[in-house]
């Protein structure tokens, strides 16, 4: 705004107008510009949040089928998005922060289809089913593809389990992972660690942060990894917190939808 009203008086500087009513009517035309400008930004803003929101109702649908997920993709777009707060600004400028957001939170919506039998088995999983589990990036992909939107964070979504070494569901070597799938990765790797699955007890955060360090290099993103080990324990277990409000402000919603 204060750049605009600058213009518009150079303009009355240099072109030397000596009328003042000319001055007040470019003065009154830059108002109305700037004016109409910050409504549509507002305008837009709000769209987007309305948009976010409507997408985080609909991936706690999805993950309702399975109570081993229950909170994993708010809990992975949470912690996507507090490591790359915590990135320097040159590794920022490498990725969009909302193309992050949508990326994680959509990274496991592929698992719509994957067979409720194999989300919710209590055992391992055996070579044809883990064949079926592997597909959900892809699948994740298909389901997003009408949305042109997505193009641009669709490698990010299918390469989210790439490993470091080259030996993850692709084979994708680890120069070759887009910066933002290592960074899902990261995300992703210890909300499962930490998170509570009808196999398995959830790992504190020191449990988690040992094993992080422990397949740094091998499966997840050497600096990534220490970045992460470098933010307040208090600010990732916050992430958490914060899924547990959405949570219960969406069964909130649903239970006045089944009333």
């Amino acid at each position: 705004m204060v750049l605009l009203f600058c213009v518009v008086y150079l303009i009355i500087f240099f072109v030397k107008v000596q009328t003042v009513w000319v001055g007040i009517l470019l003065f009154a035309g830059a108002v109305f510009v700037t004016t109409v400008l910050l409504w549509i930004f507002n305008l837009t803003k709000e769209i987007r949040s309305s948009a976010f929101s409507i997408s985080e109702a609909l991936i706690g649908i999805v993950e309702a089928r399975d109570p081993n997920l229950n909170g994993h993709s708010l809990h992975v777009q949470e912690l996507s998005l507090l490591i790359y707060k915590n990135l320097p600004a040159g590794f920022k400028r490498r990725i969009n922060e909302e193309n992050l957001k949508y990326a994680a939170l959509f990274h496991d919506v592929g698992k719509l289809g994957v067979p409720e039998a194999i989300l919710n088995k209590p055992a391992s999983l055996n070579p044809d089913e883990w064949n079926v589990m592997r597909r959900h990036p892809e699948i994740s992909v298909q389901i997003l593809r009408p949305l042109k939107s997505f193009d641009l964070i669709k490698e990010w979504i299918i390469f989210h389990h790439e490993r470091i070494d080259g030996s993850g569901y692709y084979g994708i070597p680890g120069d070759k992972i887009p910066f933002a799938a290592r960074i899902i990765s990261v995300a992703d790797t210890y909300s499962a660690i930490t998170m509570a699955r009808s196999y398995k007890p959830g790992k504190t955060y020191e449990e988690a942060i040992e094993i992080l360090q422990r397949v740094e290099g091998k499966q997840l993103d050497t600096y990534l990894v220490s970045l992460f080990c470098t933010i307040p324990k208090e600010d990732v277990l916050a992430c958490m917190d914060r899924v547990k409000e959405k949570i219960s402000k969406q069964s909130s919603v649903a239970e006045m939808l089944e009333v």
